[in-house]
């Protein structure tokens, strides 16, 4: 079993300084070191953890061309992409909503769709058994022509349109399990029965009005998009019966040629941007699951912005879809006692699942 890791130590210079927070610097909002929630430590410290661990010695490290214009114009507009770079010329600025760039960031946006698209080729080339990109900026919130929510070009999306193009796959399925509802990847493929996508994320968090049950396609589409909204606090045991009950069986009744997870870590219990409760073994077990259905998987990096915790949780996935043996024990594991939550709340995420199925 080969597992390829892609990364670009370029992705981590992505910057954002001109917010506090999610506030907007000014008046009597003082400017902080970083910015955003969304800064490069999550994603360098994780890449710092595997190289420490020797888990690196282990996968297929390498890196990858940026996405070119071909390949972002079949998802992005053109007048959106010329105004993209002609802020990025400019020294910088923002589009959309919440998603400031600094000079250069055209193209280190570029590079981050062009590592989730080599991850995928790899992987439906043969050269790889499954392979996990380290795209940053992320790229699920990302629709069309409106960028939000840090997301700049639609990583995901680009990739999958880059390996239709080129003939390598025919089905393709998308499950989000950021805790942020995958509203950008979802409008890309809103109309389209050829790419099934399945979001799992915290109801009413980001954006508050999106992520509904009942959003379900459109036209040819219709039937082809899950959203699986789920109230805060469900932890380890209701992400797990969420796969379970709704997710997984809708990928296996799709049967896809390959199957990429835009993977977040925002799920996870002292997370600032979530209130789900999840741990570094409820990511490794939902790998487990997803490797257990779906032969040809690519995991493409998105969310999570506890600095201490996101290596840790990306540890425990790299180590599944390898195989390894080389662990990073979780240092939160005695902190968090929420793999097990009260029974009645078990039972009432349960029902709550039980109701989506059937309303399905």
């Amino acid at each position: 079993m080969t597992t390829g890791f892609f990364w670009d130590e370029k992705c981590f210079w992505h910057g954002g300084g001109n917010y506090a927070g999610m506030l907007p610097v000014g008046g009597l909002v003082q400017p902080m070191q970083g910015g955003l929630p969304e800064s490069p430590e999550t994603k360098r410290r994780l890449k710092n953890l595997i190289d420490v661990t020797g888990l690196s010695s282990e996968l297929a490290m390498q890196g990858a061309a940026p996405a070119s214009r071909e390949d972002l114009l079949r998802v992005h507009p053109a007048h959106y992409l010329d105004e993209f770079q002609a802020l990025s010329d400019a020294n910088g600025g923002e589009l959309g909503r919440r998603t400031p760039f600094g000079p250069g960031g055209f193209e280190i946006a570029s590079l981050s769709a062009g590592l989730a698209k080599a991850a995928l080729f790899s992987v439906l080339n043969g050269e790889l058994t499954n392979a996990y990109a380290l795209s940053r900026p992320p790229g699920h919130h990302c629709l069309p022509d409106f960028p939000n929510g840090f997301c700049l070009l639609n990583n995901i999306g680009i990739a999958i349109e880059a390996a239709k193009a080129a003939g390598l796959a025919h089905r393709f399925a998308v499950l989000d399990w950021d805790v942020h509802h995958g509203n950008g990847t979802e409008a890309v493929f809103y109309d389209r029965a050829d790419v099934l996508t399945v979001s799992v994320h915290q109801e009413r968090n980001y954006p508050m009005d999106t992520g509904d049950l009942a959003d379900r396609g459109r036209g040819e589409g219709l039937g082809y998009n899950l959203n699986i909204p789920l109230p805060p606090g469900v932890g380890h045991n209701g992400y797990l019966a969420a796969l379970d009950t709704l997710a997984l069986p809708a990928i296996r009744d799709f049967a896809p040629d390959v199957l990429i997870i835009a993977c977040g870590y925002d799920a996870a219990a002292n997370d600032p941007l979530g209130r789900m409760l999840a741990t570094a073994e409820t990511f490794q077990m939902m790998t487990r699951r997803v490797m257990d259905t779906v032969d040809k998987i690519v995991m493409v990096h998105e969310g999570g912005y506890s600095e201490t915790y996101v290596p840790f949780c990306g540890h425990a996935v790299l180590q599944e879809m390898s195989g390894s043996q080389i662990t990073a024990p979780d240092p939160f594991a005695n902190v968090f006692p929420l793999r097990q939550p009260a029974a009645h709340f078990d039972a009432y995420v349960n029902g709550l699942l039980a109701d989506m199925a059937a309303i399905l």
